[in-house]
């Protein structure tokens, strides 16, 4: 099986990714977790262009194809050899975030950005997309770190990413899940869980 969570900066997918996985463990199955962009020598450079190298202008196309190129070695290298075995993949973003951070919010065409993500994944898209929501100014007073480069486009910005999800998860194929995950950790984890080991039984 493959989850993705996604959703807004700052609405916990860390944790809720972390927990899971301990649970879906606890359970006997075996787990493989990945980061999108990243989890690939090609991925982790893309990244650090991406949300660390401001010395390097990106356009928006740029943006959305350098997350396409990442994600197009991220499912050769590791998702398919990991389904292949068995594993269950949880992936913290995937093509939705594409879709929303440079079509939804950045101006791209949307239609575009889900036929190029196709291409970019051989097709390959989750069996469960979990999205975590939560109000823009509540997730930014929650990230306590850093900003990236991303982070820093301001609250405007994000609430188009914030509507962005709720508009294409019923694009997504599989089961989706919209969580409001301005509740403690443990409550989110199991509504969560009660889905996910409902798909597994």
């Amino acid at each position: 099986m493959f989850i993705v969570f996604d959703g807004i900066d700052g609405a916990g997918k860390s944790t809720q990714i972390a927990m899971l996985r301990d649970h879906l463990i606890s359970r006997g199955c075996s787990v493989c977790s990945a980061r999108d962009p990243g989890a690939t020598k090609l991925g982790d450079a893309v990244r650090e262009i991406l949300l660390h190298r401001e010395d390097i202008p990106l356009s928006m196309t740029s943006e959305m194809l350098l997350y396409m190129a990442a994600r197009a070695q991220l499912v050769e290298e590791q998702i398919r050899p990991a389904l292949a075995r068995g594993d269950v993949v949880l992936c913290d973003r995937f093509l939705l975030a594409n879709v929303v951070y440079q079509g939804c919010a950045g101006g791209l065409d949307v239609e575009t950005l889900w036929q190029v993500g196709k291409i970019a994944t051989g097709g390959l898209l989750p069996d469960v997309t979990i999205v975590l929501d939560m109000d823009v100014e509540r997730a930014a007073s929650r990230m306590l770190r850093g900003l990236d480069r991303l982070e820093k486009r301001g609250q405007e910005y994000f609430q188009r990413v914030r509507e962005g999800f709720r508009s294409q998860l019923p694009r997504c194929p599989g089961t989706t899940i919209l969580v409001d995950a301005d509740r403690e950790p443990s409550t989110i984890h199991d509504e969560i869980r009660a889905t996910i080991d409902g798909l597994l039984s």
